[in-house]
C-alpha cells in the first residue's frame, strides 16, 4: 500500500474559473463550489492544520508531525483533514502506516485570484 493514494471526494469542481472579486461577479455555480471551500476554511483547527502542511517544507507533513498542539483527539484531526482534502485544498498519500498531506497549490492560487482587489495594471481599487 505504499505511495497509494487516498480516495478523494471532491466537493468542488478543479478549479471553476474565477477572477478578482473587485473586477467580476461570481457566477452562481462559482459561488457555490468556493462556499465550499470557505466553509472548511471557517473552521479554527482546519486553518491552523493547514498552515502546518504548507509551512513545512515541500508544503507536504506527516499526520504524526501535525496532530499535537490540538486541544481534539487525532479522530477529529483526521475528520477536519479530510474536509480540507475534500475541499480540494490537500491531497493526501499512505506511506507505509503513515498518510502524508500536501497543499493543493492551485487551490491557494484560486483563492488568491479571487481575492486580489488590484486592478490589470497593478493599482489597488
Amino acid at each position: 500500500m505504499s505511495n497509494q493514494e487516498l480516495p478523494l471526494t471532491d466537493v468542488t469542481s478543479p478549479l471553476c474559473e474565477v477572477t478578482p472579486l473587485a473586477r467580476q461577479p461570481l457566477t452562481p455555480q462559482a459561488a457555490t463550489e468556493l462556499a465550499a471551500v470557505f466553509k472548511a476554511l471557517s473552521d479554527p483547527v482546519r486553518l491552523r492544520l493547514l498552515s502546518l502542511v504548507a509551512s513545512h517544507t515541500g508544503q507536504e507533513a506527516c499526520v504524526c508531525d501535525i496532530s499535537d498542539g490540538f486541544d481534539v483527539g487525532q479522530p477529529t484531526i483526521s475528520h477536519h483533514l479530510k474536509v480540507l482534502r475534500e475541499a480540494g485544498l490537500l491531497s493526501s498519500q499512505r506511506r507505509g502506516s503513515w498518510v502524508y498531506y500536501r497543499v493543493e497549490p492551485a487551490a491557494l492560487q484560486q483563492l488568491s485570484t479571487l481575492l486580489d482587489i488590484t486592478s490589470p495594471d497593478g493599482v489597488l481599487r
